[in-house]
C-alpha cells in the first residue's frame, strides 16, 4: 500500500516558471497535469519560448487543449516542411534515403536558407487557433512572458493581459522565434526567442512578489538565469527536472511528445510526494536502517540476478571472512558501478539495486511502486525467466 505524503502546502498558491525549449515543451504538460490532479492553486506564471506558449494554455485552464495539441504534435504543424523527410532527417537516416528524397532534402535546405530560416506561419496559425484571448484576460492567473525586441535592442518582461487587443497572440509569437525561425515583423518591431536573454524567468515572479514557486526545467538552450539567482530566503524554490533526455527542441514529433508528457507527469509526482528512485518513482519512506536489513537478508538472491559472477564470489568470502566482506567491499563496489554519489547509503545502494533488476527485467517505469511491489514484480520476472531457460533446455534434449 502506497504511504506516500504531499510535500506541498496546498492552502498556498504557487507561481509557475515555464522554461523555454521547443518541442520539449510537452514535459510541461504532463507536469501541469500531476500539479492540477494534486490541487495545486496556481496564481500566476512566467514563461521562456515555449513556456509563454504553455503558460497562455495554463492561464486559460484548458488541459484538454493542451494534451490535444502535443499528442498530435507535428514538423508541419510549426514548420512549412513536410513531415516524412524531417522524420529522416531527425532520424540520421539520410544515407538510407533515395536519391530523390535526398536532392529533396538538399533543394529544401538550400530554400531554408535562402529564406533566412524555416517558415513558421503553420505555428502562428495554431497559436491564433488555440489561444482565446477573452478567457486568458478573464482569467484569475496571471502571466508574464520573456522576449527580446531587435528592433529596439532592449529585453522585455510582457504582461500578456496588458497587450492591447487582439496581440496576445503577437506576444506569445515575439518570445518564440527559435534560432532557425525566419524572422517577421509583430507590430511593426523583430523579435527574438525570450530564451537569449532569460530562459528560466523565476526572477519574474520573485520581483512580482511570489513566495513560493514551482519552476518546470526542460533545460533548453539560452541563458539559465537561474544558476545566478539571488534567491531571498523567505522565498522557496520548488523543481520539476527531467532525469533522462527530451529529444531535440526542434523534434516535433508525437511519439516522442506523448512520452515527454508521461515524464513530466511522473516526474511533478516525484516532487510532490517526494519519491525515491533515479529512474523509477519508488514510494519508499522507511529509515536506511530497514533498507540495510532488507539487502542483507536479500543479498545474495540480488546479486544472482545482477551480477552472478559476484555471488558466487560473495559466498566464498562470505565463509572466509564474514559478512563484513559484504559492507566493506561487494557494497562499495557495487556503489561505484551503479555510479552513486559521494556520501551514498544503504538506502540508496538498496533502492538503485532494485531499478537495476527492474531495467534487466523491462519493468514498466511509469508507475508509482512500493518497494515491496517491485520487489515482487522482480521476483516473477526472474522466475519467468529460469523456466524459460529450463525450457529451452528441455527443446535442446539436454
Amino acid at each position: 500500500m502506497l504511504t506516500m505524503k504531499m510535500q506541498l502546502d496546498l492552502s498556498k498558491e504557487y507561481g509557475l516558471v515555464l522554461e523555454g525549449g521547443g518541442a520539449r515543451g510537452a514535459y510541461q504538460v504532463g507536469a501541469w497535469k500531476a500539479l492540477w490532479e494534486a490541487g495545486v492553486k496556481i496564481k500566476g506564471m512566467a514563461g521562456t519560448s515555449v513556456g509563454a506558449l504553455n503558460g497562455a494554455l495554463i492561464c486559460m485552464d484548458d488541459f484538454d487543449k493542451a494534451r490535444q495539441i502535443w499528442e498530435t504534435i507535428s514538423y508541419s504543424r510549426v514548420m512549412d516542411v513536410d513531415d516524412q523527410l524531417m522524420d529522416q532527417l531527425m532520424s540520421f537516416r539520410l544515407k538510407s534515403l533515395p536519391v530523390v528524397s535526398l536532392s529533396e532534402v538538399i533543394a529544401g535546405a538550400k530554400r531554408i536558407l535562402k529564406d533566412r530560416g524555416f517558415d513558421i506561419a503553420p505555428l502562428r496559425s495554431l497559436i491564433e487557433e488555440v489561444v482565446d484571448e477573452d478567457s486568458i484576460r478573464s482569467s484569475s492567473r496571471e502571466l508574464y512572458v520573456v522576449t527580446y525586441s531587435l528592433s529596439d535592442r532592449q529585453p522585455l518582461v510582457v504582461n500578456v493581459k496588458e497587450a492591447p487587443e487582439g496581440e496576445i497572440a503577437d506576444m506569445l509569437m515575439a518570445s518564440a522565434y527559435l534560432i532557425g525561425f525566419r524572422r517577421e515583423k509583430l507590430g511593426g518591431k523583430y523579435y527574438m526567442d525570450g530564451g537569449g536573454i532569460n530562459n528560466v524567468p523565476a526572477d519574474v515572479l520573485i520581483e512580482k512578489g511570489y513566495k513560493d514557486i514551482i519552476i518546470l526545467r526542460i533545460y533548453g538552450y539560452g541563458v539559465d538565469t537561474e544558476r545566478k539567482l539571488e534567491v531571498p530566503e523567505d522565498v522557496s524554490l520548488y523543481h520539476v527536472a527531467p532525469r533522462q533526455e527530451l529529444g531535440g527542441m526542434l523534434e516535433f514529433d508525437r511519439k516522442r511528445a506523448r512520452r515527454n508528457m508521461l515524464l513530466g507527469y511522473f516526474d511533478a509526482q516525484r516532487m510532490l510526494y517526494g519519491l525515491a528512485g533515479r529512474s523509477y518513482y519508488l514510494d519508499a519512506s522507511e529509515k536506511e536502517a530497514y533498507y540495510f536489513d532488507k539487502m542483507m537478508t536479500e543479498i545474495h538472491l540480488l546479486l544472482t540476478w545482477l551480477k552472478p559472477e559476484r555471488a558466487d564470489k560473495g559466498d566464498l568470502e562470505a565463509v572466509q571472512g564474514g559478512y563484513r566482506i559484504y559492507t566493506e567491499k561487494v557494497m562499495p563496489a557495487l556503489a561505484k558501478e551503479l555510479k552513486l554519489k559521494p556520501g551514498w547509503d544503504y538506502k540508496d545502494l538498496y533502492l538503485s539495486l532494485l531499478e537495476a533488476l527492474a531495467k534487466q527485467f523491462r519493468i514498466s517505469r511509469f508507475k508509482i511502486y512500493t518497494v515491496e511491489e517491485l520487489l515482487g514484480l522482480i521476483y516473477r520476472k526472474a522466475g519467468q525467466d529460469l523456466l524459460k531457460e529450463r525450457f529451452l533446455v528441455l527443446d535442446r534434449g539436454f
